[in-house]
């Protein structure tokens, strides 16, 4: 069984594909490439490289043997040692150019910080899109009556607005931590064998701000090969946004019982057995995609767990956890605009 993300028949409640690209292997080998063939241009810049632009462009235009990148894995722990023997192979008399003083890390670093750059882009954009279709169903039902709730019990009378709110009022917040997030999210790895940037002596900073500003990244002071924090917010943030979400899909899928039938969805799951049920498919799905969230996220925090100077384990820990928790999200994101478009009334059904 494959993961339910690009599962034959789950992937159909569970796929985000434009999400799903960002972080495809496609996605990640440009990444790679894109940092390979920057490495090289700002190499030939700073006087550490000649024929460097020939290097770079050779990388650039590269053919890539998937084949013997998957057996190089599996020798070498990580991707990066093979890629570059292809590289050097291909680039012939201008192979000493290519990956001339950095590490394996800084490659696949640089390629996700590509990645989660892309992603911050893409939920933010949602999270607008999500803001709209909210703010029109308090537009349309804001006024109505509501029985509060508190501990599952009667409460007193609200009105829709104020249900909606803690839906609502969260995504600003959110889009302002995605921002604020973004200089310690979005960064170039660049620090050599040992992570001190000591291979390119006193010309390091010049190669960083080359190369940042050639991939549209931050350029920090120093690696952060052993530094996982800004990855761990990262995922903090996916979950804290997939985490309001699910509290949507808590509440409509609690207002959609029967017997209670405080809102009314088109789109409703059916049943094999019962066909007079309209099941509330994506709000339960927005619950079920926070809390993968929040699992996820023990994870990475474990993958904050760094030794020394570098670790294979915390590292490879990362690739397994993160390329899911922003699938979950993208997906709980586009659900819960697809949900807010199929809310028909909101209300006490006396009102």
């Amino acid at each position: 069984m494959t993961d339910v993300f690009d599962h034959p028949w789950l992937g159909g409640l569970f796929a985000d594909p434009d999400m799903a690209a960002l972080w495809s292997p496609d996605a990640q080998l440009s990444g790679m490439r894109a940092f390979e063939a920057a490495f090289s241009r700002a190499l030939g810049r700073a006087g550490l490289a000649d024929h460097a632009e020939a290097a770079a462009r050779t990388i650039e235009g590269m053919d890539v043997d998937m084949d013997d990148l998957r057996a190089g894995t599996g020798q070498d722990g990580v991707v990066v040692p093979r890629l570059v023997r292809q590289m050097k192979a291909q680039a012939g008399n201008v192979a000493g150019s290519v990956h001339k003083g950095a590490t394996s890390q800084d490659v696949i670093d640089t390629a996700t910080a590509i990645a989660m750059r892309d992603t911050l882009t893409l939920i933010d954009a949602r999270l607008g899109a999500l803001t709209d279709a909210l703010q029109a169903l308090d537009a349309r039902f804001g006024t109505c009556p509501l029985m509060g709730r508190t501990r599952m019990q009667a409460a007193t009378e609200i009105t829709v607005a104020d249900r909606v709110a803690p839906w609502l009022l969260p995504l600003s917040d959110h889009r302002a931590r995605l921002a604020a997030a973004r200089p310690r999210v979005a960064r170039l790895q660049l620090g050599g064998a040992s992570g001190d940037r000591a291979d390119l002596g006193d010309r390091a900073d010049a190669v960083g701000a080359d190369m940042a500003a050639a991939l549209g990244l931050e350029n920090p002071p120093r690696a952060w090969h052993a530094m996982r924090d800004g990855v761990a917010e990262f995922a903090g943030l996916l979950s804290l946004v997939s985490g309001t979400l699910g509290k949507m899909g808590q509440d409509i899928a609690l207002m959609a019982q029967q017997g209670i039938g405080e809102i009314s969805l088109s789109g409703g799951g059916a049943s094999s057995a019962m066909a007079h049920k309209q099941n509330p498919v994506l709000a339960e799905l927005l619950v079920t995609l926070a809390r993968f969230n929040a699992g996820q996220l023990a994870l990475m925090h474990q993958a904050l767990i760094h030794e020394q100077e570098r670790s294979g384990a915390a590292w490879a820990l990362e690739w397994m956890v993160l390329p899911q928790m922003a699938q979950a999200t993208g997906r709980a994101l586009t659900a819960a605009i697809t949900l807010a478009g199929q809310v028909q009334r909101i209300g006490s059904p006396t009102a």
